[in-house]
């Protein structure tokens, strides 16, 4: 059993959740977000907290319901806080700038990386070299993050590229003579 799965998800003040047949849906300060629960999941709203419990004693249904509930408490955290990924562009001459709803990635190719920024997902860039994605929806915000960083990953022998602020780039040593 899962030991995630078996805790209640609390709604804090000021967010207002619905649960309507496998569908989650909640409201706060930052926006509103829904998923949608699998059939092998039970879900039930009581008492200010969800509730999520395999329907039946399957392994699948084991294996989803501790997802389910990390994905509900996701939404309550979205909702509150939202999230947030940095990324950081490391090499001479890269750089990033936003260009009304683009973000434009100069990453050492003979073109600029043109970025559509997609709805929901707002991209700040406090320095040239520093990107911050921030949103409500965890999923795709690690998505965005995600794509931008690979137009350029960073690669082992000088660490050029675009990495996560936390990431860390195991270094090979470059050939001797």
């Amino acid at each position: 059993m899962s030991r995630i799965g078996k805790r209640p998800v609390t709604v804090p003040s000021g967010v207002t959740a619905t649960v309507e047949g496998q569908t989650v849906k909640m409201k706060g300060p930052k926006g509103q977000l829904q998923f949608v629960v699998h059939d092998d999941v039970d879900v039930k709203f009581d008492n200010g907290s969800i509730k999520v419990a395999p329907r039946f004693e399957t392994n699948r249904a084991r294996a989803l319901y501790g997802t389910a509930r990390a994905q509900v408490a996701n939404l309550v955290e979205g909702v509150t806080k939202g999230f947030e990924k940095k990324l950081e562009i490391t090499g001479v001459g890269y750089r990033a700038a936003l260009q009304g709803k683009s973000l434009q990635l100069a990453l050492g190719y003979s073109h600029d990386v043109v970025y559509a920024i997609p709805e929901g997902i707002t991209i700040t860039v406090p320095k040239p070299t520093e990107i911050t994605v921030a949103g409500t929806d965890s999923q795709r915000v690690g998505q965005v993050a995600a794509e931008i960083r690979s137009y350029r990953p960073p690669e082992p022998y000088k660490g050029k590229g675009v990495r996560y602020s936390d990431e860390f780039i195991f270094r090979k040593e470059g050939k001797k003579k």
